[in-house]
């Protein structure tokens, strides 16, 4: 706290003052949060709590972002109940430890900027997935079901939910839907208190006053939380542990790192700030390596609180560490009072969660375009829904990449032109082109887009239909070519070879620096010959009509350039021939 204290001139005790109210407030919203997605991933509340204090302090002091509140979040809820369920708790832990050394690598590494790549339907798809699967997982605490068995399938736990409906328990509706009208309508009533925790009072009181032992608790469920301090403890770690926890590791460590920069980037535009993407991964690894040794569950930065920390007048990192400490004393206090807390009380808090991490506004915008964007963002959805987490982000993305490799390549163009010698500059027009204008010794294309692996069988077509036609020079105007890959240069290397070996010469007018770079580094520019390069068309057209085959001028009609009325001529031919100019 001292080393940001000594970092900033304008930090004051007004500065404090501020850190300490913002840091206090988000303290006290977390509590119920931590437990609550705790219990929703399969695990003890306590670890939720752990996670919140060891994490949030942690992030906050190491991480790039200067307002992030980071502990157990809800888009980690599904992805760690699957691991608890097929692996136990404690090759969690492995997991979430991997999953930090993984984050760790990406900041060393300064991949944060990569995973902002990932597509916004990608994100969307699979949030609002995570979303439903939180949403539906609490319904059986709302309605107080018993004898219901957790599965990581959406489809087998509606069947469960179904199957022990009669089980339903008025008195938990009742006290769940007290806390959920407290939770919706207390920001009007009481905005300067956290609705939650106001719900989970009241209702929790109710509960042990007017119907005492009618309703499942958190003691009930998972026993007397501990008012101590976690203690540290080394998970396995073998050889064969760590081999099979490196694909859910992998899975932690990217939606994470997802969520942890969307949380900074909400953090940077509703503060004016600007966070150090690679610097929050580092922050993210280290937390996430540490909090396992304490039995803490996988964190990362939370929107939500982190927004509530900027809107409370947060100033800097201290508000996180006054955060987790505020959590660390509600522990040491008041744990044994959270045991009586009704599971119907905690539900409601996580549906409002899901509720508002559905993003769907953003869903539905995405839907009305009707593009290839919507079908990203449905199937993402409904593979995160139907099946996992893993599999919508993997599918989601090979989507997007096919997808966005087509869009791209149906932006490449190629056009035959010729110069409008009605136009005052003479500039070269497609339209110009036609059956009886058309030079048959002279082919000039115009190529506009990315030369890439996908679109360069467009690319060849157009240009090998004209190489049929045997002209004795082809001009290609690369000067809207943005990007050549190694398969646009092998297609284009292909052309040149083939167009020589038939006598011809191939001219290359405007080419950009990267595509320059590429065929020099192939060494296709020596094959070409750096004199057949041309900063201008005009350029590139003067010297291919010093290179033509003039008998066949004679008589030609198609006076495709201004010189051609000349060239047509057999007396004009020999002085024309010598001394050649064009204006274009």
């Amino acid at each position: 706290m001292m080393r940001y204290l000594s970092r900033s001139n304008n930090y004051s005790m007004d500065s404090l003052r501020k850190d300490f109210l913002s840091g206090t407030i988000v303290g006290v919203i977390a509590i119920p949060l931590g437990m609550a997605f705790a219990i929703a991933s399969g695990v003890k509340p306590e670890y939720g709590i752990y996670t919140t204090i060891i994490a949030g302090i942690l992030i906050s002091l190491l991480g790039g972002s200067k307002f992030q509140i980071a502990g157990p979040t809800g888009a980690f809820i599904p992805v760690l109940l699957g691991v608890v369920m097929t692996y136990g708790y404690e090759n969690l832990l492995i997991a979430g430890f991997l999953a930090g050394v993984m984050l760790l690598l990406m900041g060393i590494l300064k991949l944060g900027s990569l995973i902002k790549f990932i597509p916004r339907p990608v994100t969307i798809g699979f949030t609002s997935g995570i979303a439903v699967i939180i949403f539906t997982g609490q319904v059986s605490s709302f309605l107080g079901l018993t004898g219901i068995k957790k599965h990581e399938e959406f489809i087998a736990n509606l069947k469960e939910i179904i199957l022990h409906i009669h089980t339903i328990n008025g008195y938990s509706i009742l006290t769940a839907v007290i806390c959920l009208v407290i939770i919706v309508f207390s920001p009007k009533w009481f905005p300067k208190i956290p609705g939650p925790i106001i719900g989970l009072l009241i209702s929790t009181i109710f509960a042990a006053v007017f119907f005492p032992g009618q309703v499942a608790t958190i003691g009930s469920a998972y026993g007397e939380i501990p008012n101590k301090l976690p203690s540290f403890h080394l998970p396995n770690f073998t050889i064969e542990n760590i081999i099979k926890m490196l694909q859910p590791a992998f899975v932690i460590a990217i939606l994470g790192g997802i969520e942890s920069l969307l949380s900074a980037v909400v953090a940077d535009g509703m503060s004016g700030t600007k966070h150090n993407s690679n610097k929050e991964l580092i922050g993210q690894g280290i937390a996430n390596m540490v909090t396992p040794l304490f039995g803490g569950i996988p964190a990362t930065g939370a929107i939500a609180r982190t927004a509530t920390n900027i809107k409370n007048g947060a100033v800097s990192p201290i508000s996180g560490i006054i955060h987790g400490l505020i959590v660390l004393l509600v522990l040491l206090l008041f744990a044994p009072f959270a045991s009586h807390i009704p599971l119907a009380s905690m539900a409601p808090i996580l549906m409002v969660v899901a509720w508002n991490m559905s993003e769907r506004k953003e869903f539905a915008h995405v839907l009305q375009t009707k593009s290839s964007d919507s079908l990203i963002l449905i199937t993402t959805f409904l593979l995160t829904v139907f099946t996992n987490l893993t599999t919508a982000v993997e599918v989601g993305l090979i989507l997007a990449a096919i997808l966005f490799v087509k869009r791209m390549s149906g932006l490449l163009t190629v056009a035959k032109v010729l110069p409008d010698q009605d136009s005052e500059q003479k500039k070269v027009k497609p339209h110009v082109v036609h059956e009886g204008h058309d030079c048959p010794q002279i082919s000039i294309f115009t190529i506009e887009g990315a030369l890439f692996f996908g679109a360069v069988q467009m690319f060849e077509k157009s240009i090998m239909s004209t190489i049929n036609h045997r002209p004795l020079v082809l001009i290609l105007r690369m000067g809207k070519v943005p990007y050549m890959d190694t398969t646009g240069e092998g297609t284009l290397t292909s052309i040149v070879n083939n167009f020589q070996k038939q006598g011809g010469q191939i001219l290359i007018s405007g080419i950009q620096a990267q595509p320059l770079e590429v065929i020099r580094k192939t060494g296709l520019i020596h094959e070409l010959g750096e004199n057949h390069l041309f900063e201008h068309t005009g350029d590139a057209i003067n010297f291919a009509l010093t290179n033509l085959n003039y008998n066949k001028c004679i008589g030609c009609k198609h006076f495709a350039f201004q010189e051609c009325s000349q060239l047509s001529k057999p007396q004009q031919m020999q002085e024309i021939g010598r001394k050649m100019t064009v204006q274009v």
